[in-house]
């Protein structure tokens, strides 16, 4: 491998030097100062979030197998940015309640190795290197979700993800053999020349979309995700909800707009019908929501059914849209979980009911989740006004009227449920309203950074532009 392969892939090359570099400081560092292990990830990590932003040129790796290319390449960045976030926000949990118990190092490991895992699915080339980086970034989030050892619904958590996982890789799986066995290829550039529309390929397309829509949490595949999201780490769900979904949304987009659309007149007509269900049944059952998680859970997978909108759209005015509403969506929902993690690690309430008064006892963290849930709402001037108006446009663009009209239905639904929280946080009273408490550094910075990123993104942004112009090479 020369220096060039090495600036190709510069995300896994350093990412795994990360891994490797902590195996070694767990090896070195003393039993009574393992908590240093949890600053010394986050500054690594900083770095490589930071080395990230150097430009890439566009190329591929053996013999096609890798590639990647300017929108490839910022993607990674905002799954970097996410991460960065989450390990800020979960830096005072994992002091308090893991490295106790001699388990940090390992939490780092297996979050960095599924982060790999996501880099090498979305820069595949071929159906090959999608699945082994689909099973790497898979596998290591089922042990992180059972990672409370002490909780037994955590191990229920990461008994469910696994098993619901394994099924899914495996249709998936089977759905590529069937376009491999229609096409006698697994390169894309190869299968888009000859793949066409007989009754094995569309079955195989079905197939592989259902695996890939178990990781978006889209309907009816979305059964997993509340059970796994409740009883898993709030920062392990937090992963699953913002950086897994936005990796599988994003290799579902590239695979569906390329090695795929020669079958968009199959594919668009199945998007149109679950986006809608995914919408609803997201929403409506975030109506009877109590737990926080639960909550944002069924509001994650209503916001996959809003990702479907730019989805559908088909071209590069779909893959913009997309990419800029899941940055935004990288942002609002770290926020929230963000808040939920810190009420849950000082007083380990996480139902609504508890939030009740908090505005008056604990007015900045309430007044980041009122920015978090407008932001999930849409409500202007905030960044997701403007990123649900980008999908909207997008399948208003293609004739989707009634589509956009039910997804305008369901903002209002959203609301709805949205608001809940925001009356009881600000016009509820409680006699056990939760005390006021100071968060450490980590999550502040963290919290700070979700705040920057809703309302920069909302009041000025010159990145959809940017991101349009990103796309326009797409391929």
């Amino acid at each position: 491998m020369n220096i060039d392969s090495f600036l190709l892939m510069r995300h896994e090359i350093l990412l795994l030097a990360i891994v490797l570099l902590l195996i070694v400081a767990e090896i070195f560092i003393n039993q009574n100062k393992k908590g240093s292990i949890v600053h010394l990830a986050i500054f690594l990590f900083g770095i490589h979030t930071i080395v990230g932003f150097f430009a890439i040129d566009e190329s591929s790796l053996f013999g096609g197998m890798f590639r990647t290319n300017g929108l490839i390449h910022f993607f990674k960045n905002i799954l970097n940015i996410g991460v960065l976030v989450l390990l800020l926000q979960s830096a005072d949990w994992l002091q308090e309640k893991i490295v106790q118990h001699n388990r940090g190092t390992e939490f780092f490991i297996l979050m960095f190795s599924s982060l790999l895992g996501m880099y090498f699915m979305i820069s595949s080339g071929d159906f090959l290197m999608f699945y082994l980086g689909l099973e790497l970034s898979t596998l290591p989030v089922a042990a992180l979700a059972a990672f409370e050892t002490t909780k037994r619904i955590s191990s229920e958590s990461g008994i469910k993800l696994i098993l619901s996982a394994a099924l899914a890789s495996g249709v998936s799986l089977f759905g590529i053999s069937l376009l491999y066995a229609t096409t006698g290829s697994i390169y894309f550039n190869d299968i888009i020349e000859v793949i066409t529309s007989t009754n094995l390929s569309i079955l195989g397309l079905v197939l592989f979309f259902a695996g890939l829509a178990f990781k978006i949490s889209l309907v009816p595949f979305h059964f997993w995700t509340a059970d796994v999201y409740e009883g898993a780490p709030i920062s392990i769900a937090s992963y699953l909800s913002v950086i897994s979904k936005g990796a599988a949304v994003f290799i579902l987009m590239i695979l569906l707009f390329t090695v795929l659309k020669p079958l968009m007149h199959i594919w668009e007509n199945m998007v149109y019908i679950i986006a809608i269900a995914t919408m609803f049944i997201g929403n409506l059952f975030a109506l009877r929501q109590q737990n926080m998680k639960r909550f944002l859970a069924f509001s994650s997978i209503a916001q996959a059914g809003f990702i479907l909108l730019g989805i559908i759209e088909g071209n590069q005015l779909g893959v913009t849209t997309v990419v800029y509403f899941v940055l935004i969506y990288v942002f609002s929902n770290l926020a929230a979980f963000g808040v939920v993690q810190a009420i849950s690690l000082q007083t380990g309430k996480e139902n609504m009911n508890d939030y009740e008064g908090l505005y008056r006892t604990n007015p900045k963290l309430s007044l980041v989740m009122m920015l978090a849930l407008f932001s999930l709402a849409g409500i202007p001037p905030v960044a997701g006004f403007f990123g649900k108006f980008f999908l909207f446009t997008a399948a208003a663009s293609k004739g989707y009227y009634l589509l956009v009209f039910l997804a305008v239905v369901n903002v209002t639904i959203s609301l709805y449920y949205y608001l809940l929280v925001i009356r009881a946080m600000f016009l509820r009273q409680s006699d056990h309203a939760i005390p006021f408490f100071k968060n450490k550094l980590y999550m502040r910075l963290g919290l700070i950074i979700t705040v920057l990123g809703i309302l920069i993104l909302g009041l000025y942004s010159p990145l959809y532009d940017y991101i349009f112009e990103l796309s326009s090479n797409f391929n």
